[in-house]
């Protein structure tokens, strides 16, 4: 019963324990861990790398569309001011086109006003003329009479037109 004393058992766990790792060095269990291991590293490594890659491009993809947006932001400064420009410019033109326009109205009205009293004055002078004619046709013939007097008028008619013209 030498086998079942109490310090055979620990001597058979012991022979056991070294069987076990023997059992495991041999089929290179060890080994196996370690490639395991090695490979999930490798394979964390990679996935690393990928993240690393990924934000990289992330961050260029960001900093490209921020550029952009930056660049469409003055861009659409850039239109505004330049449609403010535009708008001043237009509203400038206009406005003078108006006051020319003005003017020249203003200037045609003056001319029209001009010529109507022009008009006016001559149909004026005209009349009196008419009426100095016939008031001094009148006189002469009350006062003046026969052959002097259509003398008289005709030399008067005569010089009263080369006046006038």
């Amino acid at each position: 019963m030498a086998l079942l004393d109490p310090g055979a058992a620990e001597f058979w766990v012991l022979v056991a324990f070294i069987i076990f790792f023997a059992i495991v060095f041999y089929m290179k269990v060890p080994a196996l861990l370690a490639g395991a291991l090695d490979k999930r590293a490798d394979a964390i490594r990679k996935e690393l790398d990928e993240a690393r890659l990924l934000r990289e491009e992330a961050q260029a993809l960001l900093a490209d569309y921020q550029k952009k947006r930056r660049e469409a932001e003055d861009e659409a400064k850039d239109i505004v001011q330049q449609a403010r420009r535009d708008a001043e410019s237009l509203a400038a033109t206009t406005e003078k086109q108006l006051e020319e326009t003005v003017a020249r109205r203003e200037k045609l009205a003056e001319e029209k006003i001009a010529r109507a009293e022009a008009q006016a004055l001559s149909e004026v002078r005209g009349s009196a003329i008419d009426a100095a004619m016939k008031a001094a046709e009148k006189i002469l013939a009350d006062k003046v009479t026969g052959a002097k007097s259509d003398e008289l008028i005709g030399q008067s008619l005569a010089d009263i037109k080369a006046k006038l013209n």
